[in-house]
């Protein structure tokens, strides 16, 4: 078995096993692409957790704090970048790792991208609960806590969790339910609805920083890193403790990848579709964050809702409320949207390698989209949404998505030592900088969120290799496929 774990499969393979069977659509243009980019990067992060992260870590330097974590993501983008126009098949980090480092770390990184896009859809859906009961409030409508809660939460251990009265997040799930069906009626819909609330919330963003500006209030920069009082509270541990929190409000931009087989170009597009949605986004944090400091001093902004706090603090953009509230819903939509995209589609390239249920390679016969994984994806998202709070679940995402990317750079160094006579239409730059300090500053930020996030990673870990031990390893296409040869022959 140690053998098989690091038996990797040839990138012709990958190719044919993309092109065999049931086709996907090829729809997705350059443009489609960076807007989906955008669609799964701009929500959760921008509207909820700038406050938190300004509050409790960074102060007023939350913008150096999106630009640490806008450059380790990017370091990472410039290397999914190289593997997506060499290698331009779905399954994105799951598919690049089982070319260049075996099957098992394949696996790992698989079932930490379930950990990542389906746990994002579920903490996503909670965000998009807590801003469609304000709004409904802002309108008069009050609905029942009981059922706009979880009845989870995190208690004051890091792994404590104590009940909270409640019975279900009612409108969690049902948000995540209406999406699922868009996502299984195809990707043409999907991306189009997408692109139409991509244009919605980067309007609400640009309407905030314009009108925001004229209020903005120096002071409120004064100190811009201030005193560090606790560890990972202000000062400069403080800032890269919050580098770690915001880093929830990249994830999105590598779910470009995993629409490889549904682009029309896909060794210019991919590319294009993941730097150019990290540099638009990167942009918009940034002003956003210098635009929210500068109207309202930092202490303040452990809200909920922090950019809607900034705005109802002026009489004068009391009007902007309900458009920030609105843009806040259709940004976390259109995460949740890609979010279902990308798992289904994980599903699917694992299913074709056999390393979990067939069924999960289902095409529609219709639709064209992943049905099985679409629906399984609905779910079990729904389904945790419902009944867990954001905190535990963002740490959660976070942490299984950092280890993607830490994967990602490395396993570009490894195939450029290995298969250096490979066509690459994009060349990550500076590879020995690239990777190496994009997988450094990814792993750091791995390390800063602390000890109960990494053992819910373990436990998560385990329960995946127990699933790979008793029907993956057995189901591998690449182990029944070698045969009687020897392991070493499936590297070749």
């Amino acid at each position: 078995m140690a053998n098989q774990l690091f038996a990797t499969k040839s990138l012709s393979d990958l190719h044919a096993d993309d092109s065999s069977g049931p086709k996907l659509k090829r729809v997705l243009s350059a443009t489609a692409l960076t807007a989906l980019g955008i669609g799964g990067i701009i929500g959760t992060g921008i509207f909820v957790l700038t406050g938190v992260a300004a509050a409790n870590h960074a102060g007023p330097a939350l913008a150096l704090a999106f630009i640490i974590a806008g450059f380790g993501c990017t370091l990472a983008g410039l290397c999914y970048a190289e593997f997506a126009a060499m290698i331009p098949v779905s399954g994105s980090a799951y598919s690049y790792s089982y070319a260049t480092l075996g099957e098992g770390i394949a696996w790992f990184i698989g079932w930490n991208l379930v950990l990542e896009y389906l746990f994002a859809v579920a903490t996503v859906s909670v965000g998009w609960s807590g801003y469609l009961v304000s709004l409904l409030d802002h309108a008069g409508l009050h609905l029942p806590t009981a059922f706009t809660s979880a009845p989870f939460a995190k208690g004051a251990g890091d792994l404590d969790i104590v009940r909270t009265g409640a019975i279900i997040n009612v409108p969690a799930m049902a948000i995540v339910s209406a999406l699922t069906v868009i996502c299984y009626v195809g990707i043409r819909q999907s991306s189009g609805f997408n692109t139409v609330i991509v244009a919605i919330k980067v309007t609400v963003v640009l309407l905030f920083i314009a009108f925001g500006v004229g209020y903005i209030n120096t002071a409120n920069w004064h100190p811009f890193i201030p005193e560090n009082v606790a560890p990972g509270k202000y000062g400069w541990s403080g800032l890269l403790k919050a580098s770690g929190v915001i880093f929830f409000a990249y994830i999105g931009f590598d779910a470009i990848s995993t629409a490889a087989q549904e682009t029309k170009n896909p060794q210019r597009d991919m590319p294009i579709g993941i730097l150019s949605s990290l540099v638009i986004c990167t942009i918009l944090y940034v002003v956003t964050a210098l635009v929210l400091t500068g109207m309202v001093n930092y202490t303040q902004l452990n809200v909920s809702a922090p950019v809607a706090l900034a705005v109802d603090t002026y009489p004068a953009l009391s009007w902007l409320g309900f458009w920030i509230k609105l843009g806040a819903l259709a940004g976390m939509t259109s995460v949740m949207l890609v979010m279902t995209l990308a798992q289904a589609r994980i599903f699917l390239a694992m299913a074709r390698d056999g390393l979990i249920w067939k069924s999960f390679a289902k095409v529609h016969p219709k639709f064209h989209t992943p049905s099985t994984g679409t629906v399984v994806t609905g779910i079990a998202a729904a389904l945790i949404g419902g009944l867990f709070p954001v905190g535990i679940l963002g740490e959660m995402v976070s942490i299984g998505t950092l280890a993607a990317f830490v994967t990602v750079c490395i396993g570009v160094l490894v195939l450029r030592r290995t298969r250096p006579d490979l066509q690459r239409p994009f060349k990550t730059p500076y590879p020995w900088f690239t990777c190496i300090v994009g997988a450094i500053v990814c792993f750091a930020m791995m390390v800063g969120l602390g000890v109960g996030t990494w053992i819910r990673l373990v436990v998560w870990t385990i329960i995946g290799f127990i699933i790979y031990a008793l029907y993956g390893y057995k189901n591998s296409r690449l182990h029944r496929a070698n045969g009687e040869r020897s392991p070493a022959s499936a590297t070749r």
